[in-house]
């Protein structure tokens, strides 16, 4: 932190970073100012009192001027040396909240994502909130955060649902007033989606290529096929236990949204009961104790894919292909979403745009899979 004399012309040749940061005055220890990223500058002291260091906000420098802010400075820097610190409201930094509610609630996050999470915090969320006392921090400086993110739409917009949470349990914690997320209102930003799912000639070239790959790559190809006849998420199949597969029907114990059922039809039984059972995991891995690594059979489907002609088509595609033909044949969002283990049926909805005539293809062929690959 540099030191330096303040002056109004100094503070006004401030100019602000990627990251907050402070210049301390040379003729008052303890008192600054501080420039946050969005060019706002405040005063504050920043003080000890019984093994606590203290900060406080003193004001705003466009609303007050150094003289003032100073004044102000050299009262609060002698209550606190007579003892009447406590009776200063102590003021929260955004980042000491954040680590806080990363700390105590992000148990309820899986640890991919309390990674991830914790990834956009740092590379989204503190560059414009931190340094700031997170009472003040209002909806108008969360929206023009998340207007500054236009250019990276996907990371406004799972860094906004951060954000939220970290509010959110401001309030409860006691240190923003009840009911005053300033996060309430935002709305995310429309992009393209990534949806792709597979037509009839696509489906039946991956029957294809599929059935060359049997005899060598068995229970890869068995991988495959159970994404696409259980709409599962890659790593629910892949760590997948012959406990988790009883009377007909998949009980995950640990899904991306907590444990639930999945039924399985009879082609996906026949997939499962053609496999051999050898230890717990459904897809052993051949070289350690555990389940074979998810990213091998994502190499594999780059080779079927490269193959079938469908390179634009990821692995995950495999379940947008099962939600879209059970939306088009009638089934209802909210069961389709607990088909998938959505646990916001809105999260369902998108897939419900793709015409009837495609859907119709795409259960045609995928009969043909069902049929033929067994």
């Amino acid at each position: 932190m540099p030191n330096t004399r303040l002056s109004e012309s100094r503070i006004e040749a401030l100019e602000p970073r990627k990251a907050p940061y402070d210049v301390r005055d040379e003729d008052l220890k303890g008192f600054g100012v501080r420039v946050l990223p969005s060019g706002r500058k405040r005063f504050f002291i920043h003080s000890q009192h019984e093994g606590r260091r203290l900060w406080k906000t003193v004001g705003d420098a466009d609303a007050i001027g150094l003289d003032e802010a100073r004044r102000r400075a050299t009262d609060l820097l002698a209550a606190i040396r007579h003892d009447e610190a406590p009776a200063l409201p102590e003021e929260k930094l955004f980042e000491a909240v954040a680590e806080e509610v990363f700390s105590r609630y992000g148990r309820h996050w899986k640890p991919g994502t309390l990674k991830v999470n914790r990834n956009y915090l740092r590379s989204t969320i503190l560059p414009r909130f931190a340094g700031m006392n997170i009472a003040d921090i209002a909806s108008k400086d969360v929206q023009n955060w998340f207007a500054s993110l236009h250019a990276t739409p996907v990371a406004a917009d799972r860094s906004a649902p951060i954000l939220s949470v970290i509010m959110r349990q401001a309030e409860i914690y006691g240190y923003r007033p009840e009911g005053s997320n300033p996060c309430v209102g935002i709305r995310r930003y429309r992009r393209k989606g990534r949806e792709r799912f597979l037509s009839e000639p696509e489906l039946r070239r991956v029957a294809r290529v599929l059935e060359s790959h049997e005899d060598r790559r068995p229970c890869h190809a068995a991988f495959v096929r159970l994404l696409l006849l259980t709409g599962c998420r890659r790593s629910e199949i892949a760590t997948l236990q012959w406990a988790d597969y009883r009377e007909g029907r998949l009980f995950l114990r640990d899904g991306k949204t907590g444990p639930r059922t999945v039924w399985l039809s009879s082609p996906a039984r026949a997939v499962l009961d053609g496999l051999p059972r050898e230890g717990k995991w459904v897809f052993p891995s051949p070289h350690r104790q555990g389940p074979v690594s998810a990213t091998v059979f994502e190499r594999f489907w780059h080779r079927i894919r490269e193959e079938a002609e469908i390179g634009d088509v990821r692995l995950h595609d495999c379940r947008h292909t099962y939600a879209s033909i059970a939306i088009m044949q009638g089934e209802t969002v909210t069961t389709v979403a607990r088909l998938l283990g959505h646990n916001d049926a809105q999260t369902t909805l998108k897939y419900a745009h793709l015409s009837d005539h495609s859907a119709r293809e795409a259960t045609d062929a995928l009969a043909c899979i069902l049929g033929e690959g067994q």
